[in-house]
């Protein structure tokens, strides 16, 4: 089944503003919520389809990619996750709507709340490196530095000063939330005493001020593997932001930015690049030395009466294939040169050519279907 427009998805037009996409998307997903759908696989497929699009048209970059270039703008930017960690990585978007979890499903859409506090994984993060195009294609090691928030060693995480601990919130008693009846119901919301934390610091960690975290540099390095493409990007286990009160890290996602080439360019698994030749090499033939991106110097042969743009197959000296597949071609163009200017010698020479060969002063079109095949 092809996948709908995201617009489409979520009932906006393309022109809607931040406010009406969280809007829209509020009510889908609390009218097909999981915990209010147990066991209704349509429910379960419509809830990840709006919660797919909401995390693209709420981000103003990824909205701009999607607006421009479609599906293909956003592959590799988020969507298409497994349903097991919507709730990890949409986080923050529930986040919004953490009043409205809280009062129709008791505050299961986002936390776990209780007097240990509340252990979520931490915050995913992106880091976008640029790479030259031949690193792209025979792959790397690249450094990068970036900023994370890691567990606060003076206080484990805990977020309370050495020696302290956390008192259970008198409000709601640690469970993070407060119920109140309306007519006849009773509706829970977060508690506004510990903010649904279900209990309060009150002597907070110096040296992270009570967060549990502090953010700190880090460098590492990252493998770029052979022929990787242009936005593709690779998972690092662990690597993202400490989770709360000393929850596990979230993922970093590294994102590769391809510098274009000065000679070379790729179609999926093969090089192309462009060398010029003289008019004598292309009417009798000649051997040329052409350099591959890796640095070899490879004897091409021209053949004899080769015309412009004659592609030249070169095998296996395109793009490294991965997992025992076979490595892709280099495809060389040849760009017959015309000199601006003759030596007196070589124009008499052109013109007995001229004269030996005969020239036609009333050349006929060339068939279309003749040059679609040059």
């Amino acid at each position: 089944m092809a996948k709908r427009d995201y617009y489409e998805v979520l009932g906006v037009q393309k022109g809607a503003t931040k406010d009406d996409i969280k809007k829209a998307y509020r009510k889908l997903a609390i009218q097909y919520h999981p915990d209010k759908n147990q066991g209704n696989k349509e429910a379960e497929e419509k809830f990840k389809e709006a919660t797919e699009a909401y995390e693209i048209l709420s981000d103003d970059q990824k909205k701009a990619a999607y607006d421009q270039f479609g599906f293909a703008g956003v592959e590799g930017m988020g969507g298409q996750q497994d349903f097991s960690s919507a709730f990890r990585d949409f986080g923050d978007i529930f986040g919004d709507f953490s009043s409205i979890f809280d009062t129709f499903f008791g505050g299961n859409g986002r936390r776990s709340s209780g007097g240990s506090g509340n252990v979520r994984q931490g915050s995913n993060l992106r880091y976008d490196v640029d790479i030259s195009f031949k690193d792209a294609v025979f792959g790397t090691k690249v450094e990068i530095q970036y900023s994370r928030n890691e567990m606060c060693l003076g206080c484990k995480g805990t977020g309370a000063a050495s020696g302290t601990g956390k008192k259970v919130c008198s409000t709601c008693g640690g469970a993070g939330q407060v119920r109140h009846s309306q007519g006849f119901f009773s509706v829970a919301s977060s508690c506004p005493n510990c903010s649904g934390e279900g209990y309060i610091i009150e002597h907070p960690c110096k040296d992270c001020g009570g967060s549990g975290t502090q953010k700190k540099r880090q460098k590492i390095m990252v493998t770029v593997p052979p022929g990787v493409e242009n936005g593709k990007r690779v998972l690092i286990p662990r690597q993202g932001d400490a989770g709360p009160n000393g929850g596990p890290p979230g993922d970093l996602y590294v994102f590769f930015r391809v510098k274009p080439h000065d000679y070379f360019e790729r179609q999926d698994a093969d090089l192309y690049c462009a060398v010029p030749i003289s008019i004598s090499q292309a009417v009798l033939g000649a051997d040329i030395h052409v350099m591959t991106l890796d640095g070899k110097n490879i004897k091409v042969k021209v053949p004899a009466g080769s015309q412009n743009g004659k592609m030249l197959r070169i095998r296996d000296e395109g793009i490294p294939a991965g997992s025992g597949g076979r490595r892709g071609n280099l495809y060389i163009k040849l760009m017959v040169q015309i000199p601006a200017k003759l030596s007196r010698r070589g124009k008499e020479l052109m013109e007995e050519l001229a004269r030996v060969e005969g020239e036609n002063d009333s050349p006929q079109p060339i068939p279309l279907a003749e040059l679609s095949e040059q």
